[in-house]
C-alpha cells in the first residue's frame, strides 16, 4: 500500500466560522464525545473529553480541508449564520434553584468530571436529542 503525503492546505474560512457540533457518546460506544462539522461531510473526531474532542475536531477539520484542496474539491463555505453566533464567547452565566445545584454538583462528583463539563454534555444531549426529533 502506498500513502500519499498531502500539503497542508490553507483554508479561506477559520475553524471557527464553521459549526460543528459536539455530542456524548453513550457508553455503549466507548463514551467519549464526538465532534461533527454538518458543513464538511464525513468531517468528524472524537476524545474522552469535550476539550479533547475540541482540539481533535480542529486537526480533523485541517486534514480534512487539506485533502480537499489537495484533490481539487472545493471546500464549501461555512453556512450563513447570525453574527453573534460565530463571534460568541462560549461563556454564559445560569442562576440555578440551590437543589439543582446540589443535584447537579452530586452527579458531577459521581462521574468524575467537573460540574461544567457535566453541564456541557446534558446541553449538547439535550440538543442533539431534540434536532433527531425534529425539533
Amino acid at each position: 500500500m502506498s500513502v500519499k503525503n498531502i500539503k497542508p492546505g490553507k483554508p479561506e474560512h477559520r475553524f471557527e466560522e464553521y459549526m460543528h457540533e459536539v455530542v456524548p457518546l453513550p457508553e455503549s460506544e466507548g463514551g467519549g464525545f464526538l465532534i461533527t462539522f454538518p458543513d464538511l461531510p464525513g468531517c468528524m473526531s472524537d476524545g474522552e473529553t469535550i476539550e479533547e474532542a475540541m482540539a481533535n475536531g480542529r486537526d480533523a477539520f485541517e486534514s480534512w480541508v487539506s485533502a480537499a484542496i489537495d484533490a481539487g474539491r472545493a471546500v464549501p463555505k461555512p453556512l450563513a449564520r447570525p453574527a453573534e453566533l460565530i463571534e460568541a464567547s462560549g461563556r454564559f452565566v445560569a442562576r440555578l434553584p440551590k437543589s439543582l445545584h446540589s443535584r447537579l454538583a452530586a452527579r458531577a462528583k459521581e462521574e468524575g468530571v467537573s460540574l461544567n463539563t457535566l453541564v456541557v454534555a446534558f446541553i449538547a444531549e439535550g440538543l442533539g436529542h431534540r434536532e433527531a426529533c425534529g425539533h
